[in-house]
């Protein structure tokens, strides 16, 4: 899978309406067949930064994403509301899903 993780600085006064501002994106990209997961958390320590992690099925999938009307269209309406052009970690991992954190194991109460 292709995972991917973004830093987005938003505009102090676009912060608070980041989720609506990004939400026709958001659900589009969800909706599509090669995505995983699309989700958007904000910084505890930053209220202005959003850190979106996302994860396609394939290079295929990542491909269609970028090539989607929707990509296109929050290439246009997104970047007026940031701070700065986001930061991002984009690899490519042998598995489909998340892993389990051992080293944090809950124990099994059955």
């Amino acid at each position: 899978m292709i995972f991917i993780t973004a830093r987005f600085r938003v505009l102090p006064e676009h912060a608070d309406a980041w989720p609506e501002i990004t939400r026709e994106f958001t659900e589009a990209t969800r909706d599509e067949p090669g995505c995983l997961w699309f989700d958007w958390s904000r910084s505890v320590d930053d209220p202005t930064e959003y850190v979106l992690v996302e994860a396609f099925r394939d290079d295929e999938a990542g491909a269609a994403h970028v090539r989607s009307e929707h990509f296109t269209a929050a290439r246009a309406t997104l970047p007026p509301h940031l701070v700065e052009t986001p930061r991002i970690v984009n690899v490519t991992v042998p598995q489909d899903d998340w892993s389990l954190l051992g080293e944090m194991a809950v124990p099994d109460e059955s």
